[in-house]
């Protein structure tokens, strides 16, 4: 290659770095993008801008043809569905800021379809299952225990996140009202429900939670402090002890995660009567349509009462004589 053509390539280069960085500043000061967002987001337009140069053009030029042709590579190359459609809302996302500034007359991300991904639906617990994890964690009134029965109440009873109640503060529960403030992804704010049960666990735990502060960490912030490097109790201890506990409960430890105990929070929710909407709303989810998988869980509820209760639901119903 000679050098004015490298030239002219570092300049383009240069130019879509300069594109991709302004929509991740955007995306972080106008929508509260978080750290991890914001970096899938810069892997995938950087991968794209590399195709693009590859084809001789740039991301003010790229039309949607190229873009098709990507996307197609991409499903070429065996990746997921689900995947390859987070890419896609990324460059819909880009390429509406560039149109939006001016930079583009068009926008060629409108008219190209997501793939379609078939979204496994997830684990659930039975309330049988639920009371027995909480009949078990009850038996055992050490300070331990205490944290246990408490981490189960607030995720199960709140839709909360791991990572949410990992980082949940003690001034978070200051407030004695029926709610508590939960800082979520995107450092979006939202009001999670506290239960009287959960009331009732979180005062037994505040009582005992010096227990786990170490002499030198009087002034630690976070609910559930520990006397690790970190802080705080981790994610994975989390999994560790809820694993134990199905153990306890007799209930297989593979069904059990902190993220299966929200899935039966928004799950039993629906199943009672609950609207999506409000759903969402607890669980902090941006887009409706991830909440609406437990629409198909709700249905498959619904379905099996119908088996069971109804005369004409039953496959072995006795037909009418005439």
């Amino acid at each position: 290659m000679t050098r004015p053509a490298q030239a002219a390539r570092s300049r383009k280069a240069a130019g879509a770095t300069h594109l991709i960085e302004a929509f991740l500043d955007m995306m972080s000061a106008e929508r509260g993008a978080g750290a991890n967002t914001l970096a899938a987001y810069r892997r995938d337009l950087l991968d794209l801008a590399g195709f693009v140069d590859s084809k001789g053009a740039d991301l003010r030029q790229v039309t949607r043809e190229q873009l098709r042709e990507f996307l197609t590579g991409l499903s070429s190359s065996g990746m997921a569905a689900s995947t390859q459609a987070r890419k896609l809302s990324a460059l819909r996302q880009f390429f509406g800021f560039l149109y939006a500034e001016g930079i583009r007359a068009d926008d060629p991300t409108q008219t190209i379809a997501a793939p379609r991904a078939s979204r496994p639906l997830p684990k659930i617990l039975s309330g049988e299952d639920l009371d027995a994890m909480l009949a078990a964690a009850a038996q055992d009134i050490s300070p331990e225990g205490l944290r246990l029965s408490l981490i189960v109440e607030m995720l199960y009873g709140g839709g909360l996140r791991v990572s949410e109640l990992a980082g949940m503060s003690l001034a978070a529960v200051a407030a004695k009202g029926d709610f508590i403030r939960v800082t979520g992804k995107g450092n979006k704010e939202r009001l999670s429900p506290l239960s009287s049960a959960a009331r009732t666990a979180l005062d037994a735990y505040l009582a005992v939670r010096g227990h786990f502060l170490s002499q030198h960490d009087k002034n630690n912030r976070y609910l559930f402090a520990s006397r690790g490097t970190e802080g705080f109790l981790t994610r994975r201890r989390f999994h560790q002890l809820l694993k134990a506990l199905a153990a306890k409960a007799g209930i297989d430890p593979a069904k059990v995660s902190p993220h299966v105990l929200r899935h039966a929070f928004a799950t039993h929710l629906v199943e009672g009567g609950a609207d999506l909407r409000s759903v969402q709303t607890l669980l902090g989810h941006a887009d409706i349509a991830t909440t609406q998988i437990y629409t198909h869980v709700a249905r498959d509820h619904l379905s099996r009462v119908v088996r069971a209760a109804h005369p004409l639901g039953k496959t072995n119903s006795p037909k009418k004589s005439s």
